[in-house]
């Protein structure tokens, strides 16, 4: 009778304890991490700060900005910050209908009616065809916005077709001044962001697929073949960064080279976002080697070459992902070393090429226009504070990853 007792008691003991284990939730490193993240005040202010300045880069076409690239000689060079109504297309040199931009888009598209009606009245689908192509190259060549803009994408351009029908010729003052040739220079800020941004998030995306698989590959693989790869990144590494970067840029930049890139759609600016990201791999090479090397003897590895997983999936399907904490980590402190890198080759001139523009090649500019008898300090002020602010954002979103993601401090307050 006893014994039957103590069997309930032990029974009823048991599903007490495993309705509380059910209770129970337990905490990944991603989730820790992500806690921990929320609580460091500093990272999170930088991360929405990156993803405020990110935003507007993206908008920048549909922001009622005034052109970054129309030059006012006679009257608008090195004009200090000040909320002077602008009217976009208004000046006399541009010639446009009604001195306004939307008067000029109403007179060019009138002007293309007769071609539509051909385009319409068309009794065959070749002549439809060629009169089409007309109509698309007369766009090209002939539209008011490529007085205004330069070289917009089709998004870009929808985007400013669509700033110009609800804001119509309404321009945001020059808040931060103009520069040299009389351009806006919050305008300039604006559309920098976008070059400088894209140009650290591509180049950093370019060295962490080369590094992490050239890193996973040395690393798994081990032995000589390890020896030979490391090798190759000792000698890289001893060639100057500056020296591969000018040889790269000359030499894709000359004529025939040039000719032959145009054909296959590849501008000199995607070269640049390529070159600086194919030399910043090697460090991210050595961390994952280094982090694959003490992974690559663990149990679930074991476990992977038993059932079969060939050498490809093991790296890429096991081992990369258990190495993406420090990657991320990586990579938060790459970007505005890119950035910088970036910002440095402008100013020297080996950058972003006119009428484009960068943060870097506005410092050019503005340091250029630097002078003992006048300082013009808001060329340099502005663009400067907008580099800085987004160098300090990453780099203390870059030290909060490191604290987050950090195994040993899972689950500490």
């Amino acid at each position: 009778m006893n014994l039957v007792h103590s069997d309930d008691r032990d029974r009823e003991l048991l599903e007490k304890l495993l309705a509380e284990s059910k209770e129970i939730r337990g905490v990944s490193l991603w989730q820790d991490a992500g806690k921990r993240l929320r609580r460091n005040r500093a990272a999170m202010l930088s991360l929405g700060f990156l993803i405020l300045i990110s935003l507007l880069a993206i908008l920048t076409p549909l922001l009622p900005l005034q052109s970054p690239i129309d030059k006012d000689l006679n009257n608008r060079r090195f004009l200090p910050p000040n909320t002077a109504a602008v009217v976009m297309g208004s000046r006399p040199d541009l010639n446009f209908t009604g001195g306004t931009l939307t008067g000029e888009l109403a007179a060019f598209e009138e002007e293309l009616e007769p071609l539509k009606q051909q385009i319409r009245d068309a009794e065959s689908e070749e002549k439809r065809v060629e009169l089409s192509n007309k109509l698309a190259d007369r766009i090209r060549v002939e539209h008011p916005f490529n007085q205004m803009w330069n070289e917009l994408g089709p998004v870009s351009w929808w985007m400013c077709r669509t700033r110009v029908a609800i804001f119509g010729d309404y321009a945001i003052p020059s808040l931060f001044g103009t520069d040299k040739l009389g351009r806006d220079l919050l305008a300039r800020v604006f559309w920098g962001a976008r070059v400088s941004l894209i140009v650290g998030i591509v180049a950093t995306l370019v060295s962490l697929i080369i590094g992490v698989s050239y890193g996973a590959i040395a690393g798994y693989l081990g032995g000589r073949t390890d020896a030979i790869m490391m090798r190759i990144v000792d000698m890289l590494y001893a060639i100057p960064f500056i020296f591969v970067v000018i040889f790269l840029v000359t030499f894709l930049g000359e004529d025939s080279v040039k000719a032959k890139l145009d054909a296959w759609g590849i501008d000199q600016i995607t070269i640049f976002y390529l070159v600086i990201g194919a030399i910043y791999w090697l460090t991210m090479s050595r961390v994952v080697r280094g982090q694959i090397i003490g992974l690559r003897h663990e149990q679930f590895v074991e476990a992977a070459r038993t059932v079969g997983a060939s050498s490809r999936r093991i790296i890429f399907r096991h081992l990369v992902p258990n190495v993406l904490g420090v990657v991320i980590v990586y990579l938060s402190l790459t970007i505005p070393a890119v950035m910088l890198f970036e910002a440095f080759l402008s100013f020297l001139g080996l950058g972003v090429s006119p009428p484009d523009v960068s943060w870097g090649l506005l410092l050019k500019d503005g340091v250029e226009a630097l002078s003992i008898v006048k300082l013009f300090w808001w060329v340099v002020v502005f663009p400067g504070a907008a580099l800085a602010a987004t160098l300090f954002a990453l780099n203390f979103l870059g030290d909060g990853l490191r604290d987050a993601l950090d195994p040993r401090m899972k689950n500490r307050d």
